[in-house]
């Protein structure tokens, strides 16, 4: 039996209070800076809470951030969107006049075992507070942020960072990553990060709401878990940049650490003298750190020494400054060169230029070579094709020509003229001809050696008895051939050329063997067998690695099963396309993915993998409601062109191997979709599977599922969303996230 549960709004009929007229205007982020900015004074900001948080304006901005996760310009209906779920204007009205309930507006999630843990969620109207919280932080800290903080912030995610340590960390030779011991959520320090936050922001009322936000347990951080920037129920936008601002101090410790050891260096300068002399390498040392959230990895170009000192260093700051636990077991040193290191969901290992970007191998090279013969085999069979119809042609031509004047006694005239189109046509025939005899130098030289061998009239004696407008005639023809045909000239420049060619490849190849030995670059490598093992866990393949069918799946529509797959494997190939090895990762998603699904429509229509392939085809076609077909499941070809050119930062990748959607089929009167500000009543019930459950597998467990996973609450396993055509599509593909859903509005399966 299917039950409603209604949304906890705080009040006891969200219609019941006349709302006052809604205010239209939502300010954009320029607006939003400025009025912030203008509340700053004396080098911190004041009032923020009630001249700021408590507009309408400022609240109808970030429902629209709730309603459209690409920040767009606002729709004409949301404001009507808005007031069907509670009064801008009153909300800001409760929060200036400190009037706020945020307990009412939290909702608990019972476990469905004694033995499990509640989860607190917060309802639409609080969210919209908390993102409102959230904008306004972000315009006081997020220039004040180091440059290598990362996550939570624009333009400054998972891709930057690994963008970062490919392009600016050089000769890496010791580094380490900081291992949280896993928390519980009242170990995170709140008063500490409320005292940093009043060092800003003078303003209690605004850090009491902070305080009551972690009291309720609406917002968590967890340190040494596996869910923060992942996107899931968890957490919330604002952790992100409450961690970053817990952990400001940290990164600017680091930040004067870095600049000591890049001071200590600089004493020691080279001449140029010194730098001309081959011999010399000089490898300053310096000190790389990036902070992803709580992932921290430090990097340093010097001794173990100075690797173990700023461990002790940045130990003594997180345990002593901040309070945290550190594991020191897991926080260890390791060789940059030899060790391969994890962060931020990929392995990192310093290698050598040729690593990266490898010399051609003899296979290529003969293959190239092959490839330069074909194309000149087919150019000349081109060239003489063209010179056989241009054969042909030309006497087509002088025949016709031949015959009209053969037949007529006065010759013949045309209506129009075509000597000068004619002549235009032999002349450009013509022209070509000669360059392509100009441009090969052995024509040239057969030409040469038979108008210039062995001529009598080169010999004096022959000369001075014939007339001497001949001899005259020979000399100019002769100096015509010099001038035409000798190849003299012409293989000088051919064979400077082939020198200049051999000489750049001697020094690439010895720039290339230098580097090689005195340079290590970052490779950054997506770890395939931890995701051959997730395809494996999660029932993409069997044990022996091959494709097979998930029979949960076999519920859903043939295009909720395809948006399914199609969703896992975009996230996927965002996830991990700045990594060397991403083309394991395309085999996976291209066949692995691929054929699963091929294999699980083929299972639920119980047909044979042939006829699903010649049905669907590889590209893994479905028809819409209209009847138009459709591919969602990134083609074989877009795969393939798949690279690192222009990255962003990718949508949470863990939800989408853990989670799945079953449609359901109910009696129940519609109810209206559980996106954010969605007003639509044209939804479809779905319920929510999480796959470890259904696999008997716990993700925390590296042994049986892979570390990393993000972990979805046990307690929606045992709800229902009712979810629009437009949602239902976005969710699958992976545009939104259940961060923008709002799950206190549920179905209940009994």
């Amino acid at each position: 039996m299917l039950k409603t549960l209604k949304t906890i709004t705080g009040l006891s009929h969200p219609f019941s209070i006349p709302f006052k007229p809604l205010s239209t205007h939502t300010l954009t982020d320029s607006h939003l800076k400025s009025l912030v900015l203008s509340h700053y004074s004396h080098g911190t900001f004041s009032n923020l809470l009630r001249n700021v948080i408590a507009l309408p304006s400022v609240l109808l901005a970030a429902c629209q951030n709730l309603s459209d996760p690409s920040h767009s310009s606002p729709t004409p209906t949301l404001p009507t969107s808005v007031s069907n779920y509670f009064s801008i204007d009153e909300m800001g009205h409760e929060i200036s006049h400190n009037k706020f309930d945020i307990p009412s507006c939290c909702v608990r999630l019972d476990p469905p075992s004694p033995s499990g843990e509640p989860l607190i969620l917060p309802n639409l109207k609080l969210k919209v507070l908390i993102e409102a919280i959230r904008m306004v932080l972000e315009v006081v800290y997020d220039e004040k942020f180091v440059t290598f903080s990362y996550g939570g912030r624009v333009g400054m995610g998972r891709h930057t960072a690994i963008r970062y340590l490919k392009n600016s960390v050089t000769n890496p030779t010791w580094w380490f990553n900081v291992s949280f011991c896993p928390n519980k959520r009242d170990e995170f320090n709140v008063d500490k990060l409320c005292k940093f936050i009043g060092e800003k922001i003078k303003d209690a009322l605004l850090i009491d709401v902070i305080k009551k936000l972690f009291q309720c347990q609406v917002v968590r951080v967890e340190f040494g878990g596996c869910y923060l920037g992942r996107g899931l129920p968890q957490e919330c936008g604002l952790c992100s940049i409450l961690i970053n601002v817990y952990f400001d101090g940290f990164d600017r410790e680091i930040q004067e650490m870095r600049l000591l050891v890049n001071k200590k260096t600089s004493k020691f300068e080279l001449t140029e003298h010194d730098f001309s002399n081959s011999n010399v390498f000089y490898k300053p040392v310096k000190v790389y750190a990036v902070r992803y959230l709580d992932e921290i990895l430090v990097i340093t170009s010097g001794s173990k020494v100075l690797a173990r000192e700023l461990k002790d260093r940045v130990l003594d700051v997180l345990e002593g400054d901040l309070g945290l636990k550190v594991s020191r077991v897991k926080t260890a040193i390791h060789s940059a060169v030899s060790e391969k290191i994890m962060f931020l969901g990929m392995e990192l290992q310093a290698v050598p230029p040729s690593v990266l970007h490898p010399p051609m191998s003899e296979k290529a090279i003969r293959a190239k070579k092959k490839y330069l013969r074909q194309k000149e085999v087919k150019a000349l069979e081109l060239r003489n094709a063209r010179e056989r119809n241009r054969k042909k042609l030309g006497l087509k031509i002088l025949s016709h020509v031949f015959k009209k004047l053969k037949q007529s006694k006065d010759g013949f005239k045309f209506e129009y003229q075509i000597d000068n189109e004619v002549r235009e046509i032999f002349r450009t025939w013509a022209d070509e001809v000669v360059q392509e005899f100009l441009g090969s130098l052995e024509e040239r030289w057969n030409w040469y050696r038979l108008l210039s061998r062995g001529d009598f009239l080169s010999l004096r004696h022959v000369r001075d008895q014939l007339p001497q407008d001949l001899v005259d005639a020979y000399d100019k023809f002769q100096q015509q051939v010099d001038k035409h045909l000798a190849p003299t000239k012409a293989r000088t420049v051919l064979e400077e050329e082939e020198k200049r060619v051999r000489e750049e490849e001697e020094h690439k190849y010895s720039e290339r063997t230098v580097d090689d030995l005195t340079k290590l670059c970052m490779k950054v490598s997506a770890p395939i067998e931890l995701v051959r093992k997730a395809v494996r866990m999660a029932g993409f393949t069997n044990n022996m690695g091959r494709p097979r069918p998930i029979d949960l799946l076999f519920a859903l529509e043939d295009a909720d099963i395809v948006k399914w797959y199609a969703g896992v494997g975009r996230r996927w190939l965002d996830f991990f396309c700045c990594c060397h090895n991403f083309r394991m990762v395309k085999i996976v998603v291209s066949y692995h993915l691929r054929f699963s699904c091929i294999l699980t429509l083929a299972h639920k229509h119980e047909s044979t993998k042939l006829e699903a392939i010649k049905h669907y085809s590889k590209d893994l076609k479905v028809s819409n409601v209209n009847g138009y077909e459709e591919v969602y499941f990134p083609t074989e070809r877009d795969v393939k062109m798949m690279g690192d050119k222009n990255l962003s930062d990718p949508k949470p990748v863990d939800g989408a191997i853990s989670l799945a959607l079953i449609r359901l089929a109910s009696d129940e009167p519609s109810n209206s979709c559980v996106a954010h500000f969605c007003g639509r009543t044209d939804t479809i019930v779905y319920r929510v599977k999480l796959l470890q459950n259904h696999l008997n597998l716990n993700p925390l467990d590296e042994a049986q599922w892979v570390k990393g996973i993000g972990v979805i609450h046990e307690t929606l396993n045992h709800k229902c969303l009712p979810l629009c055509p437009d949602h239902i599509n976005d969710l699958y593909m992976g545009k939104i996230t259940l961060q923008d859903i709002d799950c206190t509005s549920f179905v209940e399966v009994d």
